[in-house]
């Protein structure tokens, strides 16, 4: 589904991606590792449009996908669920799951039954505002609002991180009914280790902008991977 050759990125002067290249498969977890600071986050921005790539090539679904910014990305496939969350405090959870609509033709705004079924307390609440949901209710709103504009490519950067361990079990389910379901890829940067080797199908663990080890947990031992990702 996804495929990157030879990406590089760069803040300003200083380059913080050298030369990715990366699979992401129809129906599997690829899951990106490595300590803070080597360029996780920044893997994600280059492929969601977040902040445009410096070089090298990326195709989805078999087709070539230029340097567009994010909201062309976003009509190509690709969803993006940023670390933060960064939904609209102020809005509804109802009008930030609508703001996904922005990537649909207009006779398909509507949420689908299957976004309350993936996260029942988003219907309960659906006329409270995001800004006053718990960080774990923010972090399904973030995901569902992703997932309205049905995409080929989920991006999930840090879901876990601040998260209680009922809601971060919560969102494994989801991830693993995601995966299954076999419609989209899914490119999970985590920072939680047995979350992570638990659902990954891939991993791809980089050290200062490069990827040093890539491959299934059946090419991969836990330790190797473990000496990869751990400070």
């Amino acid at each position: 589904m996804l495929k990157l050759k030879d990406v590089t990125l760069h803040y300003g002067h200083s380059q913080i991606l050298h030369g990715i290249s990366m699979q992401a498969a129809q129906g599997e977890v690829t899951c990106v590792m490595g300590t803070n600071g080597v360029g996780k986050t920044s893997l994600l921005k280059a492929i969601s449009g977040a902040h445009p790539r410096s070089g090298g090539t990326m195709s989805l679904d078999g087709e070539n996908l230029e340097k567009l910014p994010s909201h062309l990305l976003a009509r190509n496939g690709i969803g993006y669920v940023p670390q933060g969350r960064e939904i609209f405090p102020l809005m509804t959870v109802r009008e930030n799951l609508e703001t996904g609509f922005a990537c649909l033709p207009s006779s398909e705004h509507q949420i689908p039954a299957h976004i309350y079924e993936l996260f029942p307390v988003l219907k309960q609440m659906g006329t409270r505002r995001g800004g006053d949901l718990s960080g774990g209710q923010q972090q399904q709103l973030a995901i569902a609002r992703a997932l309205i504009a049905k995409p080929k490519l989920l991006l999930l950067d840090e879901p876990t991180e601040g998260i209680q361990p009922n809601i971060i079990q919560q969102i494994g389910e989801v991830i693993s009914h995601l995966r299954d379901q076999g419609d989209m890829a899914i490119v999970l940067v985590e920072q939680y280790f047995e979350f992570a080797y638990k659902l990954a199908n891939q991993f791809v663990a980089l050290r200062r902008g490069e990827v040093v080890l890539s491959g299934s947990p059946d090419e991969i031992t836990r330790q190797d991977l473990l000496s990869v990702v751990s400070v």
